[in-house]
Formats: structure tokens, sequence, C-alpha cells
């Protein structure tokens, strides 16, 4: 008891650092049991999607044994009894899910019936049937004709019930009896069955009917109770099939049964073959589980690669505050010791502390990470949260137990230090306060250097990503980043940070060396104070270059993957919505081949017929001949030509929610220039202004602004653009002819200008050639052409459709570019990755305030009697409160510009990566690293408090420091 007063007196008094600590440990907590959680309600969308896309065979939760009769077997009644039992009351207990169906069947071998009374039902017919028993089968069908069978024969002869279609096929009715032969020489009499019913199914789509409807046209059914009394049981028939069929709902499936419920159906055949010989399971749903349990691992780790930078840098935050609150107390620790204090009751004291604040911590933390994980789900982009229905997030044990590991892992961090501390005496305390100037363990160890090294190494790899990108297929496109994109940027963060830390004493004493005769006594002091105690300063110096660079980082990140594969997809369409209206085709009518060929302008002619073709000659001034017949299929017989009804266009200008609309011709045509064929290419006939209005254009796509191009087509009716790559390949200039084949027929252009892109167009994979539309079908037959819409915001596409339908104008396709983008952000792993990016960014922030504040706080508090000393030697407050501000800018201000020029650094290095190394080359358009100006204000936001409450710190100090208190006898607390 007067260990734990002990322990809450200690806590009390340092109640800030506890406090920070138990912030840090709660969102340490948070933030690891976040990805699980996330990756829980992930599955289930998983899942649900699974489940419907398999919707057209067998549910995807579908579990079915058989035993199948091999030769001369037979089943035991009491083992057959032993695994029913365990298949109908402990499977579905392993399984633990809710099955939406079950259906036992069982049947003897089947065979061909006679009628008893020939002259009754036609005896000629051969008729196949097998009798059978099945598990609910009143529930499931609706009865047409007769009654329901008896649960035991009547006058000897089994009553069953068929399918009605089944009655019609084989030309039976209500009331037939007939002779059922057993089979595979027992000895045993033939039965006679009567069909005392007919029934259809109330629903064919319900998964009680697994085995088909097809499947009943030879089928009989009796109830279940004479199947097992009288058929087993008294005939000893031998049972040759029997079926058990679940299907279990999984949409609840959480990872952590993943693993469990795959070894249970891998040992359910070891089982069943145990207890009832040649029993087996025929489908299951093993598969499913194996790839949930991929996809499921994928995106932990992905997310866990992602979060492990911020999460480490809530523990060092964590690590941090702890060694502030052992150097304010290692005083107190060595008095302790001192005095007889045991080694083991001090590490108790503080083991006890971290036993109670993590306790705290995993009480609060699952709580914040429930809704860290929701947020996650609701990500739309980086730091865009939508108001849309969220991903199913629980907590669940797997969650819980990261959450246990994150406190066992920052109790350590944190009593580690206390063990070192509480084998300490004073005396060895003060020799080692004496030398707190001397370097850090990662400076000796040259730890910066080897990571330096590590991140070198790292930048070599995706350097050859030809060969790691393609064996993992990870691409921006499906948001399946590679994580050891987010892994080595944050070692190199951390690595170029820590080099910095090892020549900053240098650059101090330089300074401090430069300028010691000029510099004024404040500046001299700084430097002086910074050179001597610079390691002192190192902890708030990492904390700040992490975060800051890691939230540069993961901003540039997410902004890059976000709006590269937003422009992809955008480039892709080229607009909003493209539709196709159903172009009518009429045929013009030709000559027939048995006319011979037309008329022959002049006098006398003569005709020819040859080979199918018909060929008019004729002479001067009269009228050809007629041609005879030539051979049929010969295949010279000219194709009949298509003339295109326009459909009106005008319409969709005036659709409500369109803003602008434009024809857009796209068809493949042949190039020649100079003579010379080039090829095939794309030509794209657009009306310029309307296309202005209505295309994607990125504004680093061109050189000069695209509407420069379009005016370009306007001044000339026959102008051409093409791309820069075929010129440069060909060698064409503006101003060179070429002649591009449309609809069969050569059209001469004018090259106008050469442009690197179009909207809609691959220039790697087919060149394209813009031109006027109308100057096109001036030349060319007019072909079916697209409209591209440029839609208001908020219009759906719907409407539209409607509103066509009503002026008869019937539309062939529609893509609507948007309906993609929302299915981009619906992905789950583009959700985590934007998710945790934008947490990571958030918790940056927030750790980096929190850990500056305390840093001085706690620094400035420390420092009283130095200041006092300071003050007594004759500086004044103007003069000292300079001096602080100095450090600080020194330090935290230094740090701050570090942490924003190695993220941008980073950035720049790294992110290029992103790109696959099938896309590298042919990026359209091309790639980018984005940084949003939003990003960086929100930091130089966090930057501008963080500063503005150091230095109202400082003022506070300042203010209520009184030298007579200050410069006295004893020890800085």
């Amino acid at each position: 008891m007067l260990m734990f007063r002990f322990l809450f007196r200690k806590m009390w008094n340092t109640r800030w650092l506890t406090l920070s600590t138990l912030i840090g440990l709660i969102m340490a907590v948070a933030f690891t049991t976040s990805i699980p959680m996330y990756a829980d309600g992930s599955l289930k969308r998983v899942v649900a999607k699974s489940l419907e896309e398999k919707s057209g065979g067998l549910p995807a939760g579908s579990v079915m044994i058989r035993y199948q009769a091999s030769g001369s077997d037979r089943a035991e009644l009491s083992d057959l009894n032993g695994v029913d039992a365990f298949i109908r009351e402990d499977l579905p207990k392993d399984i633990a899910f809710p099955h939406q169906a079950f259906v036992r069947t069982y049947s003897i071998r089947g065979s061909q019936v006679s009628p008893d009374d020939p002259s009754k039902v036609d005896p000629s017919k051969r008729r196949q049937l097998t009798l059978m028993a099945q598990t609910g089968l009143k529930e499931q069908v609706e009865l047409t004709q007769g009654t329901w069978f008896a649960e035991q024969p009547q006058g000897g002869a089994v009553e069953v019930v068929m399918f009605e279609e089944a009655l019609y096929r084989g030309d039976m009715h209500v009331g037939d009896v007939f002779t059922y032969p057993i089979s595979g020489g027992l000895g045993i009499a033939p039965l006679k069955i009567k069909i005392v019913g007919a029934f259809k199914p109330l629903s064919g789509s319900d998964p009680y009917w697994y085995q088909g409807l097809e499947g009943l046209l030879s089928s009989t059914f009796m109830s279940e109770a004479g199947f097992q009394d009288y058929i087993l049981n008294n005939k000893k028939i031998p049972l040759n099939l029997a079926n058990w069929y679940y299907a279990f709902d999984l949409r609840d499936i959480q990872t952590s049964q993943l693993a469990g419920l795959e070894r249970k159906l891998e040992r359910l055949d070891i089982t069943l073959f145990q207890m009832l010989k040649n029993t087996r399971v025929d489908i299951s749903f093993i598969p499913l589980l194996q790839e949930f349990k991929v996809q499921s691992l994928q995106l932990q780790i992905l997310l866990f690669t992602l979060a492990a930078p911020m999460i480490a840098m809530v523990f060092y935050y964590i690590v941090m505050n702890a060694r502030q609150s052992l150097d304010r107390q290692r005083t107190v620790i060595a008095v302790i010791r001192s005095r007889g204090g045991s080694t083991g009751q001090i590490i108790w004291i503080y083991l006890l502390e971290g036993l109670l604040l993590g306790a705290a911590a995993l009480l609060l933390g699952p709580l914040l990470g429930w809704l860290m994980a929701k947020s996650i789900g609701s990500s739309s982009g980086f730091l865009t949260f939508v108001d849309r229905k969220a991903v199913p997030v629980g907590v669940s044990m797997e969650a819980l137990l990261y959450g246990a590991a994150a406190v066992v892992i920052a109790i350590l961090a944190s009593v580690i230090p206390a063990i070192v501390f509480a084998r300490a005496s004073i005396v060895s305390y003060k020799q080692k306060l004496a030398r707190s100037d001397r370097r850090p363990f990662w400076q000796k160890w040259f730890l910066d250097v080897l990571l330096l090294g590590l991140v070198g190494y790292g930048y070599y790899l995706f350097g050859q990503r030809q060969d790691l990108f393609s064996r993992t297929g990870m691409t921006t496109d499906q948001l399946q980043v590679h994580p050891l994109l987010f892994f080595i940027p944050a070692l190199s963060i951390i690595a170029l940070g820590l080099f910095f830390l090892r020549v900053f004493p240098w650059l101090l004493r330089f300074g401090n060396w430069l300028g010691k005769r000029v510099l004024p006594v404040p500046v001299y002091l700084t430097l002086t104070q910074l050179s001597r105690s610079s390691t002192a300063y190192y902890p708030l110096m990492i904390l700040l270059i992490l975060t800051l660079g890691l939230g540069v980082y993961n901003a540039s990140a997410a902004r890059t993957i976000d709006l590269n594969s937003t422009d992809r997809i955008l480039y892709a369409y080229g607009t909003d919505v493209v539709m196709r209206a159903d172009w009518q085709a009429v045929s013009d009518e030709l000559p027939s081949p048995q006319q011979g060929g037309g008329q022959g302008q002049g006098g006398q002619g003569q005709g020819q017929g040859q080979g199918g073709q018909g060929q008019g000659q004729g002479g001067q001034g009269g009228q050809g001949g007629q041609g005879q017949p030539g051979a049929p299929g010969s295949g010279n017989e000219p194709p009949p030509k298509l003339r295109y009804i326009e459909p009106p266009f005008e319409v969709f200008r005036e659709l409500e929610g369109v803003e602008h609309a434009a024809r857009v011709l796209t068809a493949k045509s042949n190039v020649v220039v100079s003579g010379k064929s080039l090829g095939q290419g794309m030509l794209m006939g657009i009306d310029n202004v309307d296309f202005a209005h209505v295309g994607w254009f990125r504004k680093d796509l061109f050189p000069i602004h695209q509407n420069l191009y379009l005016n370009l087509l306007g001044q000339y009716e026959q102008a051409v653009i093409i791309p820069t790559s075929f010129a440069e390949k060909h060698h064409i200039k503006p101003g060179d002819l070429m002649n591009i084949t449309v609809s069969g027929q050569p059209v001469e252009f004018v090259v106008v200008a050469a442009v690197p892109y179009w909207p809609s167009q691959y220039p790697d994979e087919m060149p394209f050639f813009i031109a006027n539309l109308e100057y096109v079908y001036d030349q060319a037959p007019i072909t079916p052409y697209d409209v591209w819409l440029k839609m208001k915001d908020g219009a759906k596409v719907a409407p539209l459709l409607e509103s066509l339908a009503a002026k008869n104008v019937d539309i062939a396709t529609v893509k609507d570019v948007r309906n993609e983008l929302i299915t981009q952000k619906k992905h789950p792993a583009r959700g985590g990755v934007f998710g945790i990016l934008s947490l990571g960014f958030l918790v940056s922030v927030f750790v980096s305030l929190i850990g500056y504040i305390l840093y001085w706080f706690f620094n400035l508090s420390s420092r009283v009697v130095q200041f006092g000393v300071l003050r007594a030697m004759g500086l004044s407050r103007r003069q000292l409160t300079g001096m602080l501000l100095l450090e600080q800018a020194f330090t935290a201000g230094l740090a701050i510009a570090l942490g924003f020029g190695i993220g941008k650094l980073t950035s720049y290095l790294f992110l290029p990566f992103l790109q696959t190394a099938e896309n590298v080359k042919t990026q359209v358009p091309p790639f980018r690293v984005i940084f949003d100006s939003r990003d960086t204000g929100q930091l130089y936001v966090v930057v501008g408090v963080m500063m503005l409450t150091g230095a109202a710190l400082l003022f506070l100090h300042i203010r209520r420091l009184r030298v007579h208190q200050a410069v006295k006898l004893g020890e800085e607390k």
C-alpha cells in the first residue's frame, strides 16, 4: 500500500509528463488497433462482393458432403446415423456461422421401372427413376396435384411425389403404380411405388435446390421416416448415395477466423471418412477462405507498412517523454538507491506505473481506434472524408492483441531506461552528469551512415524496379502500392535527419569560432550553450524532423497517387460522359450481277459477262449492251454500301444537366505521306469550339494552351494535328500534306501542329490525327460518331437516357467517367492507403505539437538556476529573452526547416517509383509529383502555433523569474 501511495504521489508531481505519456500510449494503441479493425471491415466488403459475384451458381459458403457406396460395400446404419448426427449437430457449431439452407438427401440405386397395370400406363416408354428422401421438401414446394405421401407404405406400396415437369416428360400421372426393381444381385424383392402427388418449387433459385431442377426429372420423393424404417431397416436395401448440403452465411466473417476455419474444413475429410467409409467433402469454401486470407494479409501488410513510421514516431514520442520524466527524477532515484532502496523496488515502481497507464490505454485506445478505422473506411482521398456507408468495423480479439503488443513495447521502451538509472548511485549519477555532452550511441556506431547505405541500396532496387514490381504486380491504378515505397523513404528521412545532427555541432562550433569577437553577447552565449550541450536538443530535433518530414512525404504521396490515378482515368475517357446513339443504316441498291454492268456512254455497245462480273463497254454515241451472268459464287460481287441516317444532335445540347456537348468521330484510317504509306492511325474528327468546352486537358500536357491548337483547326479547313512522336519519327513539319483514308476514300489534309498528347488518345499505341469533322464529312460519307458531354455538378445520366428515349433517340452505348472514379474511390486498398496516410499526417501534426510544447516547458523549467545566474551577471530580461528565442530558432526552427526540406527531397527521389515498370515509359498523361499548398499550409499553421507557444512559455518563465529565488544553493529540480 505504501508503494502505491508513493507511486500516485510521484505521478501527481509529474502529472503533465504522466498525462503526455498516457496520450502517447492511447495514440499508439489506437493507431495499432485501427488497422486490423479496418482490415476486418474491408474483408466483410470483399466477402459481400464475392457473395454477390458468385450468386449465379452455388452460394459462396456452400459445403456439400457425399457418401457414395462403392461396389458391394454397405453402410452400417449405426455408422450412418453417427455421421448424420455429426453433420447436423456438430458441424454447424464448428463452422460457427448461420446457414441459409440445409438439405439431407438419401437415395437408393436408380432402376428402370415398369407399370404395375400396363393397361393404364404405356409400358413401351422407358422410365429410369430414383427413390429418395429429402429434408424440408414440404416447406420448399407447392403441391399442384394430388396429396402428400404417407409416412409409411400403404397397401404394400411406397407413396411418392414427383416434380410436375417430370410427370409430363415421363407420361406419368397421379395414381400410377410402378414396380421398382432392386439391382445388385441382393435377392431383394422389387418395391411398388405409387405416385400420389405432383409439386413445383416455390423458388427455383433458392439454395435448397443445390442440385438444380434438372436433377428432379428422374427423382421420386418419399417420407424420411419411411425411408429410414421401411427401406433401410426392414427391407435392408443398401443406401447408394447420401448428400448433406449447407449454405453458410459468411457476411460477418472476421480476419481472425480465417485460419481456424480453414483448418477445420481441411480436417473434415479425415473425420468423416473415419466415421463412415466412402464419405468425403465434395464442395467446400476453402478456396474462398484462402482468397480472403490472401487479400486480408496483403491489405494488413500494406497498411502496417504505411503506418509503421507513424507508429514508430509515436513510440519515439513516448520514449522521449519517459526520458524527460526520468531525467527530472534521476536525482531522486539516485538518492533512494544510495539510502538502501533496492534496484527491484525502483524498477517495480516504474513498471507498475507503466502497467497502470497501459491498462488505461487499452481501455481508451480501442475506442479511438474504432473511430480511426471508421475514418479510414470513409476516406476517399487525402484528408478527404465523405459521408457514405461506412465500413462495418468491430473490435476483434486480434485488434486487442495488437493493442496489447503496442502497450508492451511502449512499457519496455520506458522501463528499460529506468532499470539503467536504478542501478546508479548518487556518485555515479554525478559522474555521468559531468559527462553529459558525450555523443549518443547512434553517432558512436555510425547508425546514421548505415541507414544512409540502406536507403541508397533501396533506391538502387527501385531503379531496378522492372524486376521488383513485375513480380508484385502492384500498380497505382489498383492502389496496391508497394510497401517499400513508404518504408524506405521513412528510413531516408530518419537517416538524413540523424546525419545532419552529426554535422550540427560542427556548424555551431564553426559559427562560434568565426564570430566570437564580433557577435553580441546573447548570440555568443546561445552558440556556446548549443555547442556545449547540443545532444540535449537531439530528441526534440529528431522528433520534429521525423514528424514534419513524414507529414510532407505522406501528403505528397497521397496527393500524387490520388491525382495521377484520377488523371489517368479522366484522360482515358476524355470527358464526363460519352454516348453513342443507335444509328440506322440503309443499303444503297446496286445493279444485280445477273444484269451485267451498267450503261456505257456513247454509241454501239457490247456487253460482256465474265465470272460473275457484268461489264458494259460502249463506243461513241451509243448505249452499252447487257452482259451475261457469270458463274455464281465467283466472289467478285460488289458489296452493298451502307448509308447512315444521322440522329438529331441538338437534342443532346438541350438535355437537363448538360453544360456542353460535342460530336467526336473516331475511326481507324490508313495514312499516306508523299506517296508512302505510314501505317494506320486513329482519325478524330471534332468541332473545335464545342470540343474546347467538353475535352479534359491537363495544364502541363501542351507547350502552349490547348485552345491555340484548336484555333488552328478553325482557321484552316484542311488542318490536321498530329502526335509529336509521329512527326519526329517521320520528319513531318507544319505545312506538309498527308492523305488519310476515310471510309475507303482518301482525304487530303495539311499538318498545322504537333502535340504530345490528346484526350483519350495514346500516341505510343497508335498515332492520332485531329481534324475538322465537317471537312471530313464533306469529303467522305457520314459515319457514326460519339457525343461527348460535359455535365453539371451532380447531374445524373439516367434522366438523360429517359429524356432521349422520349424524343425517340435510342442510345447504343454509354460511358460515364464519374462511375469509374466512384468505383475506384470505393476500393478497400484505396480507402486504406489514403485513410492511413491522412491519419498519419494528423497524428504527426498532433505529436509534434504536443512534443514540442512539453519539451520546451520542461527544458525551461529545469534551467531556472541558469537563467537566474545570467540575470545576476547583468543580462537584461530583453537580452535573455532574445538569447532563448535564438536558441529556439537554431534548434527547433532548423529542425522544422530540415523536416520540410528532407520531406520534399524524399518525395522527389522516391515518388516517381510509384510508376510500374510497364507504364514508366508509356505513362499517359505523364506522371508528376504533387505538393498541395493546402497540406503545406496546414503544416505551416501547426509550426506557427508551436513556435508561438514556445515563445509564450519562454516569456512566461522570464517574467516569473526572481533572481533572489533562482540564485541559491541546492539542486535544480
